[in-house]
C-alpha cells in the first residue's frame, strides 16, 4: 500500500481523535539519536539491498533484495511472475477480463503461497514451490475471506496455511488447509479478530482508542493492552505503536510493550506509520514524513527508526509506494511511468 494512502488513513483518523483528546500521558525519555540522521549506506554497509530500474513486475514481494513477485498485464492476460536480474518465471495466468486479483502473498520455507480471485469465483488459496514446478490449488473452501493488507493475512504454522473468515463483528473464522491441499479446517472465535505472528490473533483491526486485545491461539489466552483516551494504538505480539494526541493533532509517536513497560519515544509530530505492521522483526519501526507538497506530489521522506541501537535512519527523502514483507522493505522513487523499485533485506542487518 503506498505511503499516501497510509498517511491519509491516519490523518484522518488522527483528526477524529484531537476533537476528545484530553491530556496527554506522561513524556517517556526520547530514544537516543545521533546530532546528524544516518543514511542507510552509513548505518547499514552490509545490508543486502538493491535499486531496481527495470523492474517490470508491480511487486507484491520480495523474497530477497533482487528477486520480486509480481503481477504483468500482457494484452489480454494478467501474469503472476517472480522475476530476478530481468527474467521471469510465469507461476499464473488469468484473463485480464476477469479482473483477477492476487493478494495476501506469504513465503514458508520453500512454498509461495498466495490469495487469488477472478470473475465470479471464489477466493482461492494457491501456492508454488520456490525452485520450480507448477502452481497447485489448496484449495476454494475460503469463506468470505477478510484480508486487511499486512504480512499475517495468510500465516502458515506447522505445515497449514492460516486466514480469517466471517461476516459481521460477532465471530471470526479461523481457516487452514494444508500445503498438501485437502479439507479446510474452520475454528469460531466470538468478536471480530485478524491474524498476527503466529500463533496470535489481535482484535486492532485497525488504529484504535481504548484497549487492543491479543489472543494466543494454541491457549487461548489474553492479553489486554489499555490505551488513554489522547492515544492511538496498534500492536503485535512484542510491540505497541501509540500515537499520542494532543488538541493540535499528533504530538508524538512511541513504541513500548503490551505491558506498558520499556516505552520511548521515536518519532515526533510531523511523523506517520508508513507501513501497518509494528516493529517489523521486533527491530525496525517503518515511518514516513510527509513534506509541505504532500497533498500534491503524493511523495514523502522514508525513514526506519532501529530499537536495537536507538537510532533514526533515512532510506529516502521521497518515497511513493513503501511496503514489508517477510523481513524485506522496499519502497519506488521516480513516476509511475518511471519507477525505480528500491529493497532493504532487514534480515541481513
Amino acid at each position: 500500500m503506498s505511503v499516501r494512502s497510509r498517511i491519509a488513513l491516519a490523518a484522518a483518523l488522527l483528526a477524529s481523535t484531537a476533537l476528545i483528546a484530553g491530556n496527554l500521558p506522561e513524556q517517556p525519555k526520547p530514544a537516543a539519536v545521533s546530532a546528524a540522521r544516518p543514511t542507510l549506506e552509513q548505518e547499514w554497509p552490509g545490508a543486502a539491498r538493491a535499486d531496481l530500474r527495470d523492474l517490470t513486475v508491480e511487486p507484491q514481494l520480495f523474497l530477497d533484495a533482487t528477486t520480486a513477485v509480481g503481477t504483468v498485464t500482457d494484452g489480454n492476460f494478467v501474469r503472476l511472475v517472480v522475476e530476478k536480474d530481468g527474467i521471469g518465471r510465469e507461476l499464473r495466468r488469468l484473463p485480464a477480463a476477469d479482473e483477477p486479483r492476487f493478494e495476501a502473498m506469504t513465503v514458508s520455507g520453500d512454498e509461495l503461497i498466495w490469495a487469488e480471485s477472478s470473475g465470479n469465483r471464489p477466493v482461492e488459496i494457491w501456492a508454488v514451490r520456490r525452485d520450480g514446478g507448477d502452481a497447485r490449488l489448496l484449495t476454494a473452501d475460503s469463506g468470505n475471506t477478510l484480508f486487511y493488507g499486512n504480512q499475517y493475512d495468510l500465516v502458515v504454522a506447522n505445515g497449514r496455511v492460516y486466514w480469517v473468515a466471517g461476516e459481521g463483528d460477532e465471530t471470526t473464522q479461523i481457516r487452514s488447509v494444508a500445503l498438501t491441499g485437502g479439507a479446510v479446517e474452520v475454528r469460531e472465535e466470538k468478536g471480530r479478530w485478524a491474524q498476527s505472528a503466529w500463533p496470535w490473533l489481535t482484535d486492532d483491526t485497525g488504529a484504535q482508542s481504548g484497549t487492543v486485545r491479543m489472543r494466543d491461539q494454541t491457549t487461548g489466552r489474553d492479553v489486554r493492552v489499555p490505551f488513554s483516551g489522547a492515544e492511538w494504538g496498534m500492536c503485535g505480539p512484542t510491540w505497541c505503536r501509540v500515537m499520542v494526541m494532543n488538541g493540535e493533532g499528533l504530538a508524538r509517536v512511541d513504541l513500548m510493550r503490551l505491558d506498558g513497560s520499556d516505552r520511548r519515544r521515536i518519532a515526533g509530530p510531523n511523523t506517520q506509520a508508513a507501513v501497518s505492521d509494528v516493529a517489523v522483526l521486533d527491530r525496525f519501526e517503518i515511518l514516513s514524513e510527509p513534506g509541505p507538497e504532500f497533498d500534491l506530489t503524493g511523495v514523502a521522506g522514508l525513514i526506519v527508526h532501529d530499537l536495537k541501537t536507538g537510532r533514526t535512519v533515512t532510506l529516502s527523502a521521497a518515497a511513493d509506494l513503501a511496503a514489508t514483507k517477510d523481513g524485506v522493505l522496499w519502497w519506488s522513487t521516480g513516476t509511475r511511468d518511471a519507477a525505480v523499485w528500491h529493497t532493504l533485506d532487514l534480515r541481513t542487518i
